[in-house]
């Protein structure tokens, strides 16, 4: 074990934001396990360890089922977060078994590989009318104009939100996923809340619509299941609904522009996949390897746990480095390398154990229509200036991505 003195690993440093993958190098090197004082938490960067807890049962996302925050020597949060938490506790992430299990089971119900099968038309209708339009206009933000409308298009269909009223999705998901960065800071906590009552006041009234007329969509479904054995309150069908919004796109939108811009950074893997599209599949695995969109993930130690000859003890919070176990040479030969054909590529950008994304076929699928609109659409592609990098570390993306097509 090691402390947190003199390492390269900060979170809110703009040099280690544009490239942390070296810091991740020196704390593997480190050790399995670093104390990290500015965080309070221990940090995992080793691909079997991170592994090993997502799938450890005396690790959760809450503690709340078993423990009050004092039994569990933490604060409530301020009172003024109550929307916000209440929001947020309610969704199968940050639930644990037996909730998280009867939630999940109702949800998988609409993203069996049938039903995710089934929206694959839309997903490619739609990706090439969006990438049709930048071929048009000779260019643009790659990230508004293509990665950011198709995934939040898909998810409102899917939970049959109305055309018209989609335009405040993608703010309301910004807002309240400022929260899940490291010591978020007031103000961020504040837009967080207000987005939280907006958007469940928004959801409580499409829920009362859509238990007069039901429809096809998720939220119809959610009701069904909850009608029939009382089995999801209103608040876990919004808590629900906003999550598979949040998680659906944020992840996304992030997973698009990170990889096209490590493609133009990398011209000679481009030129690969633009001369070969069945690369498509192990190139949207090996970009969302290369630099992941999610790169911690956090979870509570429910009971005390050893790594490496360090007891863990109750209470404290672990950080697991998605980053860093996907750059991990023990799993992955020359990490550092983006490599379209690499076959063997356990990354775990999906997370693992009861947790496993659940919309990950959807996502693969929204990744390789894009991909393969613009492979098809816009082969002269290009970027036309460095994009600014978000000054987020726990969800890693750009501010834009500009593009022209030469």
């Amino acid at each position: 074990m090691a402390g947190s003195h003199d390492l390269a690993f900060d979170p809110w440093d703009p040099e280690f934001l544009a490239d942390p993958y070296p810091a991740y190098a020196e704390l593997r090197a480190r050790g399995r396990v670093i104390r990290y004082e500015p965080t309070d938490q221990w940090l995992v960067p080793h691909h079997a360890d991170v592994s090993a807890l997502l799938r450890d049962r005396r690790l959760g996302r809450t503690y709340q089922h078993r423990f009050t925050h004092e039994e569990f020597g933490r604060t409530a949060p301020p009172a003024e977060q109550e929307p916000f938490h209440t929001l947020n506790d309610h969704g199968m992430l940050d639930l644990e078994p037996p909730d998280h299990t009867r939630i999940r089971r109702l949800v998988s119900k609409a993203f069996t590989p049938r039903t995710v099968e089934r929206l694959k038309p839309y997903v490619h209708g739609l990706a090439n009318e969006l990438v049709g339009r930048l071929v048009e206009a000779g260019g643009g933000d790659l990230l508004t104009d293509v990665a950011e409308p198709l995934p939040v298009a898909v998810i409102a269909e899917m939970l049959g939100i109305p055309e018209a009223d989609r335009g405040p999705l993608r703010p309301w998901s910004a807002a309240i996923c400022g929260m899940y960065e490291l010591n978020p800071p007031k103000d961020t906590a504040a837009r967080a809340v207000r987005a939280s009552v907006e958007f469940s006041d928004y959801l409580r009234q499409l829920i009362a619509e859509r238990r007069k007329e039901p429809g096809e969509d998720l939220i119809s479904g959610l009701i069904a299941a909850h009608d029939e054995g009382d089995r999801l309150t209103e608040q876990e069908m919004i808590s629900t609904a906003v999550l598979l919004l949040n998680a659906g796109h944020e992840a996304t939108v992030n997973a698009t522009v990170n990889g096209w811009y490590a493609l133009f950074r990398n011209p000679g893997r481009l030129a690969d996949l633009r001369a070969d599209h069945s690369l498509v599949p192990s190139a949207v695995e090996e970009l969302m390897r290369y630099d992941t969109p999610l790169q911690l993930f956090e979870r509570w130690v429910l009971d005390d746990i050893e790594i490496d000859g360090t007891t863990i003890p109750r209470g404290a919070e672990i950080a697991m480095l998605f980053g860093s176990a996907n750059h991990d040479p023990e799993v992955f030969r020359d990490p550092g390398r983006l490599d379209l054909t690499r076959e063997d590529n356990p990354h775990i950008s999906f997370s693992a154990g009861i947790h496993y994304c659940i919309g990950a076929p959807l996502a693969r699928i929204e990744l390789a229509a894009s991909m393969t609109a613009l492979l098809e659409r816009a082969p002269t592609l290009t970027l036309t200036a460095e994009p600014p990098r978000k000054p987020h570390f726990v969800i890693r993306g750009l501010e834009n991505l500009p593009v022209e097509l030469r």
